[in-house]
């Protein structure tokens, strides 16, 4: 098992507030780069899918949003303890703003990478 730790979260974004989400991921993407401890920040935003695919090629495009977006956040960190403080530096500083393009409060799943 590495050392680092990880965060993987959940955003599902109303499908009206997708530029205002993007802008606003650019500007914290920038920050959380700069964050003691950071190994890596990346944003990804769902709109491909396997669903209906043979086996071997490649995904579909999603053809039209149903509820919302999904983008996936990956935080990587040198240890627990710098991810505990980038995490409280998100909530003190966009948690509010990034609350309200959401369907529904953002799900945060965390561990040691493997």
């Amino acid at each position: 098992m590495s050392n680092s730790f990880s965060e993987i979260i959940l955003f599902q974004v109303k499908p009206d507030k997708l530029d205002e989400f993007e802008t606003l991921v650019g500007l914290i993407k920038g920050e959380q780069e700069e964050l003691p401890g950071c190994i890596s920040v990346k944003y990804m935003k769902r709109f491909y899918t396997f669903d209906g695919v043979e086996n071997g090629e490649p995904p579909r495009q999603l053809a039209k949003i149903v509820k919302c977006v999904k983008y996936y956040l990956f935080l990587e960190f040198d240890t627990i303890e710098n991810c505990g403080r980038a995490n409280g530096w998100f909530f003190d500083h966009y948690a509010k703003r990034v609350m309200k393009l959401l369907l529904m409060p953002f799900d945060i799943n965390s561990g040691y990478t493997i």
